[in-house]
């Protein structure tokens, strides 16, 4: 395959995507990345938005499996479509094909570590080439633990849980982004259970005085 078709042009061509919790929109025929210790549900999140079965892709050996009670929680299991792949090598090349075929919104592949810049080179090509082949742009999810660092993605996320006794939370944040700075968001249930941005808190009032404090 020819890397040097991975251009600036290309990173900046607007192709549609996928939209995170009603908010962020992620670029199709590109490779994004979420990390942290809540990464699946991100994931899960972010296949709320797909018209399409979701193929995901993990290794065979790793113990970690999603709980189909939890999923069930966010998407239909049976969107999803698992492929388990017995040695590391093929993670990767799985994800390749999917995507050059496009016949999936989203390719989520399930990493035990985050893979150097020719490979996700390689995932980037691919899924352009899906996109020019069926004129829909397939999104691939790498997910990697601890705090990530797969070279050359477009867009790297990390979801972090933050339950409180109040209920289901967690901290989002935006690690790297091509067209976007850091930030970090609250993602909290709303009154019908679905995954939803905190409303931003409102700004301190006035101190009150003391005589409002000891009225008279």
């Amino acid at each position: 395959m020819d890397l040097t078709r991975i251009t600036r042009q290309s990173h900046r061509k607007a192709r549609p995507g996928l939209r995170l919790l009603d908010r962020f929109d992620l670029a199709g025929a590109r490779a994004h990345e979420a990390c942290g210790p809540a990464r699946r549900r991100m994931a899960l999140w972010l296949a709320q938005g797909t018209q399409r079965e979701v193929l995901w892709i993990r290794p065979d050996w790793h113990p970690d499996r999603l709980h189909m009670a939890g999923v069930r929680g966010e998407i239909d299991p049976a969107c999803l479509i698992f492929v388990e792949c017995c040695r590391p090598a093929d993670l990767l090349w799985c994800m390749e094909e999917a995507l050059r075929a496009g016949l999936s919104d989203l390719v989520i592949c399930d990493l035990p570590e985050p893979p150097g810049l020719t490979p996700v080179r390689r995932l980037h090509l691919a899924a352009e080439a899906g996109a020019e082949q069926t004129g829909r742009a397939p999104l691939g999810l790498l997910l990697t633990p601890g705090e990530g660092g797969a070279a050359g993605v477009e867009t790297r996320w990390s979801l972090t849980p933050a339950h409180s006794f109040h209920g289901e939370r967690w901290t989002l944040a935006r690690l790297r982004a091509r067209d976007a700075a850091p930030g970090q968001w609250m993602v909290e249930r709303d009154p019908q259970g679905k995954a939803a941005m905190a409303a931003e808190p409102k700004p301190a009032t006035e101190p009150m005085q003391a005589r409002d404090l000891h009225p008279a």
